[in-house]
Parts: structure tokens; C-alpha cells; sequence
């Protein structure tokens, strides 16, 4: 298996970080395979979203519907409303696997890999690439 760890810095506002090139790049050339894409972090997700047309920043105003910035939190250390940073794993999985042929992810015409952080406490980000050949 083949591994690397990227370095994002996310910054100090919510992000939907494309990953897609760096992850084109890891697999190219590497034949027939599995791409595992894992963010070790608790307050971070890998999405397979379409970006560039505004669904990056639609998904990060759902999630601000969804988990709001606010008080309510019992996860209640950091910024205010930390604690949601620390639910939204649970709706984007920390991880995605996407399928490679001949040395190319198989992603569909408009789906992009995406890095999505709302932790404004945490700005450097680490993402583990992982392929699996066979």
C-alpha cells in the first residue's frame, strides 16, 4: 500500500477545501485501485461534492442551519459553538474511498474530494492518502 500525508491549512473561517488535485496526483500511474482519503482530526469530514458552483458554500450553509454556532453545545471548550465541530463528523464521515482506473480517480463529471473544517480553532490540517492497488 501507498501513503503520504498532506499538510491543508485550513484558516480561521469554515472551509470546503478541494483536495482533488492532490489526490489526482498521488494516484497517477498507479494502475487499477482504491484511494482511501482519511482525516485523522474529530472536527473534520471528506466530502464528494461538486465545488466551483456554489455547493461548496451551500453545504456550509446547511451545516450552519444544521449545527448552529451557538451555546447549546455541551462540547462547550474553543470558539462559541465549538462543540458542533465536533458533531458534524457524524454527518461527514471523516473518510472516503473512491475508485482508481488506470492510474485516474473514477470520480463522476462534477464530483470533486473535499476537505470540510468548521474548527475555526485549528487551522493546520492533516489528510492521509491511501491506495490500495490490485
Amino acid at each position: 500500500m501507498k501513503s503520504t500525508v498532506l499538510s491543508v491549512r485550513t484558516g480561521a473561517t469554515e472551509v470546503v477545501h478541494d483536495l482533488t488535485d492532490a489526490c489526482a496526483d498521488f494516484v497517477a500511474g498507479a494502475g487499477d485501485g482504491l484511494l482511501h482519503v482519511f482525516v485523522p482530526h474529530a472536527t473534520a469530514g471528506i466530502a464528494i461534492i461538486e465545488l466551483g458552483a456554489g455547493s461548496d458554500d451551500d453545504l456550509l450553509a446547511a451545516l450552519r442551519d444544521l449545527l448552529p454556532a451557538d451555546d447549546r453545545w455541551r462540547h462547550a471548550h474553543g470558539s462559541r459553538g465549538h462543540g458542533r465541530s465536533h458533531v458534524m463528523p457524524a454527518l461527514i464521515p471523516p473518510y472516503a474511498t473512491v475508485p482508481v482506473l488506470d492510474g485516474r480517480l473514477a470520480l463522476g463529471t462534477w464530483q470533486s474530494i473535499a476537505l470540510v473544517d468548521l474548527n475555526v480553532d485549528n487551522p493546520d490540517r492533516q489528510v492521509r492518502l491511501s491506495l490500495l492497488t490490485g
